[in-house]
């Protein structure tokens, strides 16, 4: 006889079970003790049965690369200046903002270093990229939108992603100032983008 699920494992509505899922995700995460994110442990820390987490996800490198990905979307919102670079400023001051923090830099960690040797992981690693390079070519469409040249996606990601990225892995803090508009305009002037605002 199966065991019946706990009343609020089945009173949990899909988006209940997906904040519920990614809260203990970080909290494993941010674990002093090093607990480590396995299913079993993230269902069990969530209060959600594990199968439901494959079934939504497949994997959890799946799970890492969403969970990442919308926390740090939530924290970079895409915002319009009116000039490109001020749009390229207004979103590595949000990604420098995040790295800054000891969650950011934890998320970031955990989805570029998780299981190197994974297919699972090495696809999941790409598709997180892709989305965070979604809101950066938002900004360039906008920019050629208002008749501004704009750099390509491997010149940002070059330039601007990157470095953020090997700080956050390796816990070196950004300068305390002038860190983004350094990285905006060494890509504004190494891709030979006339510069704007």
């Amino acid at each position: 006889m199966t065991p019946k699920q706990p009343a609020e494992r089945m009173r949990k509505s899909p988006e209940q079970v997906r904040a519920a899922v990614h809260q203990a995700v970080v909290d494993l995460l941010a674990d002093p003790q090093g607990a480590e994110p396995t299913i079993p442990a993230i269902a069990q820390r969530a209060g959600v049965n594990h199968t439901s987490i494959y079934r939504r996800w497949g994997s959890r490198e799946a799970l890492l690369a969403d969970v990442v990905t919308t926390r740090l979307e939530a924290t970079s919102p895409l915002a319009d200046t009116g000039t490109l670079r001020g749009d390229l400023l207004a979103w590595v001051r949000a990604g420098v903002d995040s790295i800054r923090t000891p969650e950011g830099r934890l998320l970031i960690r955990a989805v570029a270093l998780s299981m190197p040797g994974s297919t699972d992981a090495q696809a999941e690693r790409a598709q997180h990229f892709r989305r965070r390079l979604r809101s950066i070519e938002s900004i360039c469409e906008r920019a050629t939108a208002r008749g501004e040249e704009a750099p390509t996606l491997e010149q940002v990601l070059d330039h601007l992603l990157a470095p953020l990225y090997v700080r956050a892995i390796f816990g070196i803090e950004p300068p305390a100032t002038g860190y983004p508009e350094m990285l905006v305009d060494r890509l504004l002037g190494d891709t030979g983008v006339r510069r704007a605002g």
